[in-house]
């Protein structure tokens, strides 16, 4: 498995120190959160060839674009239409860094509080989504989070069949399957079989009351649950089911260290890379 840093991880940072300081962590590539001040759907080719130059000089392969478009099941078709020509200038700039794969958001609500329109719309786009990407041979890929149609590996598959493209594929995230109370060990990576085509990994945990740095609320099946974003190893989702299950069906993809919790950035990376690297180890 190649390792990436989570470019959002360093948003407060410019690209190009992210991706030095993703160079300095040892880690194989960057995960390019598209969005300002990144690289953006807006953003110009040369800024874009600049990204690509730096990544070259650097040794960093740039996996995925974990691009903000979509939320096609809750939008209206003005912004659905906006977001899909968004993607379009994600597919072109995707060409110009070598990346073959963007995340795409098909939006809301939480799968158990969906009707079966939103499923229908979000597949209607997804697929004109799919059926572009594939001009670029891109891979479309879709995040499991809470607070979505895809926060289960069960919604996953639902919309998946919906969808009549190969190149649409889940993002397996423990943590967000964590806030969500859905499996997120072997049977997960089991059941999406070959349409897991990318990895998160970062940390969570249940607490009491927000108001701390690094706490939230999401809507889950349970109600209005509090949260705290953690480093690995200090939040609730165990990881080593996930890893044990990943090497047992062989997946040899990317895996991007996306850790949120209140430490600096540089810090906060670290510490997930030592954990993900024993992990990986007592797997082997």
């Amino acid at each position: 498995m190649k390792l990436a840093a989570f470019g959002g991880v360093f948003i407060e940072h410019s690209i190009q120190e992210a991706m030095q300081l993703t160079k300095k962590l040892g880690l194989n590539g960057i995960e390019i959160a598209a969005r300002e001040p990144h690289i953006s759907p807006n953003s110009s080719l040369a800024r874009v060839r600049e990204v690509k130059a730096l990544a070259g000089s650097l040794e960093l392969e740039i996996p995925v674009l974990a691009g903000y478009v979509g939320g096609f099941s809750d939008a209206s078709d003005s912004e659905a239409r906006n977001s899909f020509e968004e993607l379009k200038r994600l597919l072109e700039i995707a060409g110009h860094l070598d990346c073959g794969m963007i995340r795409v958001f098909p939006g809301g609500p939480n799968a158990f509080l969906a009707s079966d329109y939103h499923y229908a719309k979000a597949a209607h786009w997804l697929n004109l989504c799919a059926e572009e990407a594939m001009k670029h041979q891109v891979k479309i890929l879709m995040e499991i989070h809470n607070d979505s149609l895809v926060e289960t590996v069960d919604g996953s598959l639902r919309l998946l069949d919906m969808i009549d493209r190969d190149n649409v594929g889940m993002i397996h995230d423990a943590g967000n399957m964590y806030i969500t109370d859905t499996d997120y060990g072997r049977d997960s990576v089991m059941k999406l079989g070959n349409r897991l085509f990318h990895v998160h990994i970062k940390d969570e945990l249940r607490v009491d009351e927000v108001g701390a740095p690094g706490t939230f609320t999401s809507t889950t099946r349970h109600g209005k649950e509090k949260f705290i974003q953690s480093r690995l190893g200090e939040g609730g989702a165990d990881h080593r089911p996930l890893f044990d299950a990943l090497r047992e069906v062989g997946y040899s993809g990317w895996m991007t260290l996306e850790c949120h919790a209140p430490f600096p950035a540089y810090e906060r990376l670290e510490h997930d890379l030592n954990v993900v690297r024993g992990l990986l180890a007592d797997a082997g």
